[in-house]
């Protein structure tokens, strides 16, 4: 017996825990990413509207304050206002590689109707070929 190696036992790993600590990180994030909208605070105007067809992918949301300051929820800090140039820049670079991207207008209702209607013109010029406009339910 002197020439017999004695074997280890092996060691294993218990990954049911694990597994549970995923599962319940899972249903956190599946019930908190729907309810984190990005974009400026802005007092979005009251209206009767139905909901637009939301898919999987995250929308561009271009706001307008009631000053007239540009945000764009893409690229560099979010919170900081940008000129209607660098606003189509990053939208013209983020719709040609998704084209198929939602763009969406947050605008102030203290903002003048022409500013908005600039603001949608720029980003059609910049390529989204349909830009919806979000309002709040009158409630």
């Amino acid at each position: 017996m002197a020439g017999r190696k004695r074997l280890r036992p092996v060691a294993e790993i218990n990954v049911v825990p694990y597994i549970d600590v995923m599962l319940v990180l899972l249903i956190i994030f599946m019930v908190t990413a729907p309810l984190l909208m990005q974009g400026v605070e802005v007092e979005l105007p009251k209206a009767e509207a139905q909901a637009v067809d939301s898919d999987d992918s995250e929308p561009l949301i271009a706001s307008i304050k009631a000053n007239g300051e540009l945000y764009l929820n893409v690229g560099g800090d979010e919170s900081a206002a940008i000129t209607m140039e660098t606003l189509q820049r990053r939208v013209g670079a983020v719709l040609r590689a998704n084209p198929n991207k939602p763009v969406l207008v947050w605008g102030d209702q203290a903002v003048p109707y022409g500013q908005v209607v600039n603001l949608m013109v720029a980003l059609q010029a910049s390529g989204a070929a349909n830009v919806g406009l979000v309002t709040e339910s009158p409630e």
